[in-house]
Parts: structure tokens; C-alpha cells; sequence
């Protein structure tokens, strides 16, 4: 039988919980072997000192109170608290009074699949003849002192608290250290960051320092990444005083960036979007000397969106170069930019058995067809009473993120939102309340899903299903980091079988089911029944704020073109890589991909057959910028007549029979008008006799009105042809006739 449980997390601060966990083991340390003595000596001297935390988001940006009075809007929190005032409802705090009566409390079972389809098995891990032959790569290493790292490092290494290095870290330092190109992958939370940076810190030591330049270029797929690395090289250089570090992200001040990267930085932590900006547009800005290019989350950057982008900024960096690629997962893309930008490169698997942290407990919760409407009101049951602190949700659209905020925020539970529609100073405010655990809950978007290493995390909630397992792997990744213990929960539909297969096939029998008392569903059902009201009043006040503050930035904006005028026109135009037209082209092959990709019933979605439509429409531009340019205009407007057949046939407007693909609507009407005046020319001369219909007594006016239109639009163009025609012929048409009839009649 099922066994109810409950759990209650209570984790400690960031700088408290490394310092903990080493407590707890001196004692085992100090019953081994004498050989170890040594070892337990160095880890006592760390921990009379406490270990620096890594991150530190709030240094990023301006503080959202500053924003919000600089904007003069109000935060979600305020109206949030406003509309609670205005009408109290039942929150948690007023649920626990009835946790007794539940006459069946929420609890874990074994997973039963009800189908036992096998899935064929993929291994992301296969050396390929491609990659050059490992020899005597150690994943092994009993302290960074056997890495050969400079005694700044190593001091950088004890402050963080870091004492033995990973596998990942173990076997790609000393590689790097060479200039080796590196393909590495490892499970999340396994120090992937530590182990580009210390190699790439190391190199910098012995750099010529008379000559400042660009030498180092990491790329991130999120700003919250990029800040986060560009935290962690900070940390880890903080005894290294005369290396600068840049950060080059969207959301924050251009100027600022643009200053900093004139000023030549040893290293550069950027979104690839805004460093291609700032070299095509930034003067003074170039990558000529580029040492080590660094992608992080490499497989994240060569989907949907950043794969021209990487190209692009690949072409740019010079070829005698290091690159080294880095992911939890890796992709066919990831091969295709290997082979293309690498260079004999190493491919480096730690723990390639181990998909999944041992420490990790998967479970699903099924949301039958009939009961798909109550997803949020499980979400609550199991927030409220279960998983009641650091705890990440992931939901699949911004706007379902921005609601489930609202309603946790109703219920009394304390929530932070991350997702795209919040500005630079927002997200980074959430991060650094859930790291701080001001808030219990971080409602996030996949914005969140790659690379965040947030000490502590319990639980990480898949709301949204992810539309593939990779995505799933990076999700769960948030948890269960380093060795701690952590939960898994996804909300599992019946349209979401082939995940669901696929997340039985990666955690086998210890895959769980959790059951949610279906009491405390009503009750909750019941609640957000009753927030409605509220929930639509505080997204209507947000758009309001919204509408006014547009107007306020039209208006400051005229005013500055009035006022600033000449300054203004003056500037150069910021270009782009590719036009605007392409951007659309791009976009749109690419939501026909995942149109399609998601109308296939059991196939899991992927950005494949996008990216191979992209490249295609690449190739063709290629072949276009050789041909004529009347030739290309042509091509260029029957695509743009294409598209807009397509359009208004996704709108759902029928265009009649006689009217043909590629013919504009004026050579349409003008062929009918010609038709009619045609026929009316025949039945005059009697070569065609009129049928008597019986069906004049009920005339369609419709096709009377349509010819009248035709022959009221086109009247005076026919008569002009009319008389050009009869100028040209004559009479010799009227005397052909004749001469015809009177060679008959002889």
C-alpha cells in the first residue's frame, strides 16, 4: 500500500550549507586511514572560514524600486496586496486548518506505465572517428593542487570553498591548459563553469600584457547566465588584479558596454545577439586577437535562434584560436559546428553511464483528459502543503508564468516571476530573492532552465511539460546539484505520451507517481474561482500602466527628435548581419517547422527539420546575389505574392474558382470585363444565339452587380483599346468577313 509523506525543506543559506556538509563529514574523515591525514587537515583549515557564495545578481543592475519610481509604475507585488485589501479571500495559511479533514492526503507511489512500448535507445556520447583519440585522460584528481594551477587560483579555489575537483574539472584543465580544443559534456551541476575558467585564467597569467586586447570570448544562451559566469570569473580571479572582465548583455546600457570593450577587457562574457552588435556597429570594437572562444550551453545556442548568430560570430574570430563547446547535452547541431570550428578536438563525456543524479526522485503526476482545467489548482494542493519552499516552476508561455504569479501571490504564497516581458532589473531581482529564499517559489519560463546554479534548490515543478528530453534534462538539472538530495515533478497529459516514455526509459523503476487528494483539488478549484475577478482587474490596471506609459515614451520621444534633431540624423544607422526580409523568411520556415513537428501525434519536437529549411534558405540567397537584378526583384516579388496568398488562406478567405495563383486581382477583373463585352460583341453579330432561360424571372443580382462594377471600371480603358484597335485595322476586318461570304456563295 501507498505510505503518505510529507516533506518539509528547511535548507540552510548559501554560505551555510557547504560549510555544514563539511561539519558532518569530519567526523568519517577522521576514522580512515592515516594516509588521509593530510587531506582532513586542509579541509579543517577551510572550514573555520566560511565559503564565498559565487553569485551575486543584485550588483548587476539598478534596484527595482529605483525603476519603478524612474517609470512611475507601481510593482505586481503592490497590486497584488491592493487587491487583496480590497477583498480577502481563503488563503494557505487558512487551508492548514483543514489539512485533518482530508480524508486522503496527497502521497507517492511506484509508476505503473500503461503501455510498454520500448523506445529505441540514442546515446548523445558515441565517439565518433571525427574526434581525436583520448589517451591518458585522467577524470580523477584529489585536489586542484595536482592540476598545476597557479597559487592565485588555488587561493580563488579555497575561498569559494572548492577542495576536490570534479571529473569534468579533473580532466579538461590540464587538457585545456595545452590549447586543446575540448567538446565537453557532463550532467548538470557537475562544475562545467569551473572547469573553462580556471584553464582559461590560467592562460591569461602569461599573456603579453603591453598589448591589451579581446583574448577570451564566452557565449551564453540567457543574460542570467552570462551574468552568472561573468560572477563566477570574478570570484575566481579575485587575486588577480590586473585581469578585467567584461559583460556585454541585452537589457543593460549600450554606452556602458560600448566603453567598456573600447577599453580592450582580457575577457568578454556575452549574448551573441548584442556582441554582434557591437561589433558591426561599436567603433574600435573587433575580435582580431581572440585567443579562446568559449560556448556555453552550446546546444541551447545552436537552436532556433542563435544558430546564424554563432556562425556569423564564428566567421569573425580568428581561426588560430582555442574553442572549446560545453553542455549537459549534445546535439546533431553541436557536430555539425565541431566539424566546422574545431580543431582536432578532444571530446571529453564525465560520467557518461550517469544520465541522471543518483540523488534525484522523479515523479509524474497525470492530468487526465476531462481533468485538464484543474492544473493550476493541483499546482497549489502541492505548493501549499508538500514542496513548500525552494521550489522552481517552469511554465511553458510568459503569460501563464505572469498568472500563476498573480494567484500564488493571492493565495498568500510568496512567489518571483522570470521570464522575458519583465525588464533586465526585474529578473535579475528575482534571482536574487529566490537565491536570498526571501521568496518560496520561482515561477520561470526555460529562460531559467539552462546553466543557474542556485545553492539550495529542492524541487523543480514542470508545470508546462517540456516539449523534449533535453529540455527536460536541463529543467530537472536545477535540482539535485553536487551531490544534495532533490525532487522532480512533472504534470504529464495524455498528448505528452512520448515524454512520458521517454522520462520512464531515463530514470527505469525509480520512476514515482504522485497522487494529489482530490478534496484538496476542489478546494483550490474553488478559490481560483473566487480570484477571478481579481486576477482580471490587476491584468487590466498592469495594461493601463502599460497604455500610459507608451504614451510617455512617444512623447519623450518627439520631443527629443524636435530637440536633438541634428545630433539624431547625424548618427550612423546600426546594421545587421542579415535584412529584415531574411529575418522573416527565417522566422516563419521556422514556425512552419514546429507547426509541423507539433501536428505529428507521437513525435517529440525538435528545432531539426527547421534548421535544415534555414540553411536551404540560406544557400538559396547565396545563389540569388549572383543573378541579374530585374531577375531577382522578379523572384522577390512572386515570393512576397506567395506569401500573401498564404496568409489569406490561413485567414480563411476563399478566393473564387476563375481566379488563378500568381494573377493580381486587376488582371482578373479586367479579363471578366473583356469576357462580358466579348460575348455581348457575338450575340449582336449572330454568331451565338442567347438562350431563353426560364430562370430570368429570378435573376442573380449578385452576377448582374459584379458585371456592372467590371464594366463601369473598365469602361473607358476598353473603349480606348477599342479605338487604338480599329485604328490599326481599319476596315479590313468588316471586308474580310465579306469577302469570305461572297467566295462561299461562288
Amino acid at each position: 500500500m501507498a505510505t503518505t509523506t510529507k516533506f518539509v525543506f528547511e535548507p540552510p543559506s548559501d554560505e551555510e550549507i557547504e560549510h555544514e556538509e563539511e561539519t558532518e563529514s569530519e567526523d568519517e574523515d577522521e576514522e580512515e586511514a592515516a594516509a588521509e591525514d593530510v587531506e582532513i587537515k586542509a579541509e579543517k583549515v577551510s572550514k573555520n572560514k566560511k565559503s564565498q557564495s559565487p553569485w551575486d545578481f543584485s550588483s548587476y543592475s539598478e534596484s527595482v524600486a529605483d525603476e519603478h519610481f524612474r517609470r512611475s509604475t507601481t510593482s505586481i507585488d503592490d497590486k497584488i496586496s491592493k487587491a487583496r485589501e480590497r477583498r480577502p479571500i481563503l488563503t494557505a495559511e487558512d487551508n492548514d486548518s483543514d489539512e485533518n479533514s482530508d480524508s486522503e492526503p496527497h502521497h507517492q507511489e511506484d509508476y505503473r506505465p500503461e503501455e510498454e512500448d520500448e523506445l529505441p535507445t540514442t546515446s548523445g556520447n558515441d565517439v565518433k572517428s571525427f574526434f581525436s583519440h583520448v589517451e591518458g585522460v585522467s577524470f580523477h584528481a584529489n585536489s586542484f593542487l595536482d592540476l598545476h594551477l597557479s597559487r592565485p587560483l588555488l587561493r580563488a579555489c579555497e575561498a569559494l570553498g572548492y577542495n576536490k575537483p570534479t571529473p569534468i574539472q579533473a580532466a579538461c584543465i590540464p587538457l585545456a591548459l595545452t590549447g586543446r580544443d575540448i567538446c565537453g559534456s557532463a550532467i548538470t551541476g557537475s562544475g562545467k563553469t569551473a572547469a573553462f575558467s580556471l584553464p582559461t585564467l590560467e592562460r591569461l597569467l602569461y599573456r603579453p600584457k603591453n598589448r591589451p586586447a579581446i583574448r577570451v570570448l564566452i557565449l551564453t544562451p540567457t543574460r542570467e547566465l552570462a551574468v552568472q559566469v561573468h560572477s563566477m570569473i570574478g570570484k575566481l580571479a579575485q587575486f588577480m588584479t590586473d585581469i578585467r572582465c567584461c559583460l556585454v548583455v541585452g537589457g543593460l546600457s549600450t554606452k556602458v558596454q560600448e566603453a567598456a570593450l573600447r577599453s580592450l577587457p582580457d575577457i568578454v562574457v556575452a549574448t551573441p545577439g548584442r556582441m554582434i552588435d557591437h561589433l558591426r556597429n561599436s567603433l574600435s570594437v573587433h575580435l582580431d586577437e581572440l585567443a579562446v572562444l568559449i560556448l556555453d550551453e552550446a546546444d541551447r545556442l545552436l537552436e532556433l535562434g542563435f544558430s546564424a548568430e554563432i556562425h556569423e560570430l564564428v566567421k569573425m574570430c580568428p581561426k588560430r584560436r582555442q574553442t572549446m563547446l560545453f553542455s549537459a547535452t549534445m546535439t546533431e547541431q553541436v557536430d555539425e559546428l565541431i566539424k566546422l570550428s574545431l580543431n582536432k578536438p578532444l571530446r571529453l563525456s564525465a560520467d557518461p553511464t550517469t544520465k541522471r543524479p543518483a540523488t534525484l526522485t522523479e515523479e509524474v503526476v497525470r492530468i487526465r483528459r476531462m481533468r485538464e482545467g484543474n492544473h493550476e489548482a493541483v499546482l497549489l494542493a502541492l505548493c501549499s502543503k508538500t514542496f513548500t519552499s525552494k521550489v522552481i516552476i517552469f511554465s511553458g508561455t510568459k503569460k501563464a508564468a505572469h498568472r500563476l504569479k498573480i494567484l500564488f501571490g493571492l493565495a498568500g504564497l510568496k512567489a518571483a516571476e522570470l521570464h522575458g516581458d519583465l525588464t533586465q532589473a526585474q529578473r535579475l531581482d528575482a534571482l536574487e530573492l529566490f537565491r536570498k529564499q526571501q521568496v518560496d517559489f520561482l515561477i520561470a519560463t526555460d529562460v531559467a532552465a539552462r546553466g543557474l546554479d542556485i545553492i539550495g534548490v529542492q524541487t523543480v515543478i514542470n508545470f508546462a511539460c517540456p516539449r523534449d528530453l533535453t529540455s527536460y534534462v536541463h529543467r530537472v538539472g536545477r535540482t539535485a546539484r553536487a551531490g544534495r538530495e532533490g525532487y522532480a515533478v512533472t504534470f504529464v497529459t495524455d498528448n505528452d505520451r512520448s515524454l512520458l516514455k521517454a522520462i520512464v526509459k531515463r530514470a527505469g523503476s525509480r520512476l514515482k507517481s504522485r497522487i494529489v487528494a482530490e478534496q484538496s483539488i476542489k478546494k483550490w478549484s474553488e478559490i481560483i474561482e473566487q480570484m477571478e475577478d481579481q486576477v482580471s482587474s490587476i491584468l487590466q490596471e498592469e495594461r493601463e500602466e502599460m497604455a500610459l506609459r507608451k504614451a510617455e515614451m512617444e512623447v519623450t520621444k518627439a520631443e527629443n527628435m524636435i530637440a536633438h534633431k541634428d545630433e539624431i540624423y547625424s548618427r550612423p544607422k546600426r546594421t545587421w548581419f542579415v535584412t529584415e526580409k531574411e529575418k522573416k523568411l527565417v522566422a516563419k520556415a521556422a514556425k512552419e517547422a514546429l507547426g509541423k513537428l507539433k501536428s505529428a501525434g507521437n513525435e517529440v519536437i525538435s528545432a531539426e527539420q527547421a534548421e535544415e529549411l534555414k540553411m536551404k534558405e540560406k544557400r538559396r540567397r547565396e545563389r540569388e546575389k549572383n543573378l541579374p537584378r530585374k531577375k531577382r526583384r522578379k523572384m522577390e516579388a512572386a515570393r512576397e505574392m506567395l506569401e500573401d496568398e498564404d496568409e489569406d488562406e490561413v485567414k480563411g478567405e476563399r478566393k473564387s474558382k476563375t481566379e488563378k495563383k500568381g494573377i493580381p486581382l486587376v488582371d482578373v477583373a479586367y479579363r471578366r470585363a473583356k469576357a462580358v463585352k466579348a460575348a455581348k460583341k457575338a450575340v449582336d453579330a449572330g454568331k451565338i444565339v442567347k438562350k431563353s432561360v426560364k430562370k430570368s424571372k429570378h435573376p442573380s443580382q449578385i452576377t448582374k452587380s459584379r458585371t456592372e462594377e467590371m464594366q463601369e471600371l473598365f469602361q473607358d480603358d476598353m473603349s480606348e483599346k477599342r479605338q487604338k484597335r480599329t485604328q490599326r485595322m481599319g476596315a479590313k476586318k468588316k471586308s474580310s468577313f465579306k469577302s469570305k461570304s461572297r467566295y462561299k456563295r461562288r
